[in-house]
């Protein structure tokens, strides 16, 4: 029996004929998304920004998401609820109302949450509250960009080993298009900017990578083994990796999208950043990273590729 492909391999999908389109809305999706960070900014989650911590003790185990609802309530709509120890302990992180001061917002938070939360027949006793400074929240903001720039330069000296330099610039621009555009749909909707969804635009970067090496690696062989120009070349390669591309991507948004939509509020912007990426990540993999090669200083001919060409190349340097 032949395996399942959803496009054959002879399939005459003209990708390059839009690249100019493509590339043009991939620009426009970066200029958006760097406007909107700049103009607008992220609505950053305690993480980032601070507020008061409560653990509380019930008798007997309470429903997360009926807390959540109560806190909601009571003016505390971006509380982050989450139990440990015997299930009895909720941790429950919320931002003071505007007019407390920092010094006494941990109890009069506390007080108000235990009151919010005065579940009858199951009273809840605080046991600890303090206030965190968002001098911790700029300290994780800084990491998070230091893991970022770690991974941009990883990705670029692993390319430029296994391809060329150019396969290196061009995937590291697509992969940074597609951070960016991750990160610019969290400001335009205003959706809360938390860890999770900072580790789920790390996970995008892997993600776009991947469905790029492996277009990159089928346009490596066809440059080798096909006769025609770039583009064709290119444009056989995309069509050649499409049903890959397509069905793996398909079954990584599925399993996305079952956690944005049944993992609870605690995963809610993990998996909607990861769905976000994985949709922008395939569609710049196909669109974006492939096209990136066929213009200006990137563009890649067979001489780039032919390993005899490099071998004459380096033989020549020797003195």
């Amino acid at each position: 029996m032949k395996p399942f492909n959803l496009f054959p391999y002879d399939s005459k999908i003209d990708f390059m004929r839009m690249r100019w389109i493509s590339l043009s809305i991939a620009l426009l999706l970066v200029v958006v998304s760097v406007g909107a960070i700049a103009v607008k900014g992220f609505n950053f989650a305690l993480d980032f920004t601070g507020g008061t911590v409560t653990e509380l003790r019930f008798e007997q185990p309470v429903d997360v998401d009926d807390i959540r609802a109560r806190l909601d309530g009571a003016g505390y709509g971006s509380a982050q609820v989450q139990t440990f120890g015997n299930g009895n302990d909720l941790l429950i992180r919320v931002q003071p109302k505007t007019g407390d001061g920092e010094g006494g917002a941990d109890q009069n938070t506390a007080r108000e949450i235990q009151q919010a939360l005065a579940i009858e027949g199951n009273p809840g006793t605080v046991m600890k509250s303090d206030f965190v400074g968002p001098q911790v929240g700029k300290e994780i903001a800084i990491n998070g960009v230091w893991a970022l720039i770690f991974v941009v330069v990883g990705f670029m000296i692993y390319i430029s080993f296994r391809f060329e330099k150019k396969f290196a610039v061009a995937a590291t621009v697509t992969t940074l298009h597609d951070v960016i555009v991750v990160a610019g749909w969290f400001a335009i909707t205003g959706h809360e900017f938390d860890l999770t969804v900072l580790a789920g635009i790390l996970s995008v970067m892997g993600f776009s990578i991947n469905d790029t090496i492996v277009v990159f690696d089928r346009i490596r062989e066809n440059f080798r083994s096909m006769r025609g120009d770039a583009i064709g070349i290119i444009n056989a390669a995309i069509n050649q990796t499409l049903s890959r591309t397509v069905i793996t991507s398909f079954v990584a948004i599925l399993t996305m999208l079952a956690l944005y939509l049944y993992g609870g509020g605690s995963l809610r912007g993990l998996a909607e950043s990861m769905l976000i990426g994985a949709v922008i990540g395939t569609l710049s993999s196909i669109f974006v990273a492939s096209t990136l090669l066929t213009i200006g200083p990137l563009k890649v001919t067979k001489q780039d590729l032919m390993p005899k060409a490099r071998d004459e190349e380096a033989l020549a340097r020797r003195p």
